[in-house]
Parts: structure tokens; C-alpha cells; sequence
């Protein structure tokens, strides 16, 4: 899975799509509800690094599989919606299996 753009885009996306959730359903509840601020402190800062990582296999995918700018906005968009990415995942999990198909030497 991580051999590919593709792949290593999806792994970044589940991994970012968590980390929100974590923040928006754990972390910020924590917070305002029992007043420990340290969980949005600590899921934050990994979410926020998660969130560069994601934009930046979001362009390097982008790129190799010349992704039209209505697939990119839609990718983006993807990572503000809680729950988005992993939407985006299914979208693309079959996409990854073509390509990785299309590559795989031919036996004659």
C-alpha cells in the first residue's frame, strides 16, 4: 500500500481522518466539559502535522496521477468533514487496486 502515491496518500488520509475524529469527539469534550485541556494540546499538535502531511500526499498524488482540480478540491474538502477521508478511502481503494494491477508484470 505505501509503494505507491496513491497509497501512501490513503495511509496519510486514514490517519488524519482519525485524528480529527479523536480531537472533535475525545480531546475537545475533555476540554470543555471536564476542563483538561492537555488532550487538545498534545491530539492537536498531531493532528495539525497529520493535516501537512496530508496536503502534501494529496499534491505528490495529484501530480503523478494528474488529478483534475475538481478531484483535488474534493480531496481537500474531504479532510474538513469529520469522517471525510475515510468517505474519500472508498472512493479510492479501488482505484489504487486498477493501478496496481495495471503494473503488475504480465505472465506469458
Amino acid at each position: 500500500m505505501l509503494k505507491t502515491a496513491l497509497g501512501r496518500f490513503r495511509a496519510v488520509a486514514f490517519w488524519e481522518g482519525l485524528s480529527f475524529l479523536v480531537l472533535l469527539l475525545i480531546a475537545m469534550p475533555l476540554k470543555y466539559v471536564l476542563h483538561m485541556p492537555l488532550g487538545v494540546r498534545v491530539v492537536g499538535m498531531a493532528h495539525g502535522v497529520l493535516f501537512m502531511a496530508y496536503l502534501y500526499t494529496l499534491t505528490m498524488a495529484a501530480i503523478e496521477y494528474r488529478w483534475g482540480v475538481k478531484r483535488i478540491a474534493v480531496a481537500f474538502v474531504a479532510s474538513l468533514v469529520p469522517g471525510g477521508t475515510f468517505w474519500l478511502d472508498t472512493q479510492l481503494r479501488g482505484e489504487d487496486a486498477l493501478n496496481a494491477e495495471s503494473r503488475a508484470p504480465t505472465r506469458p
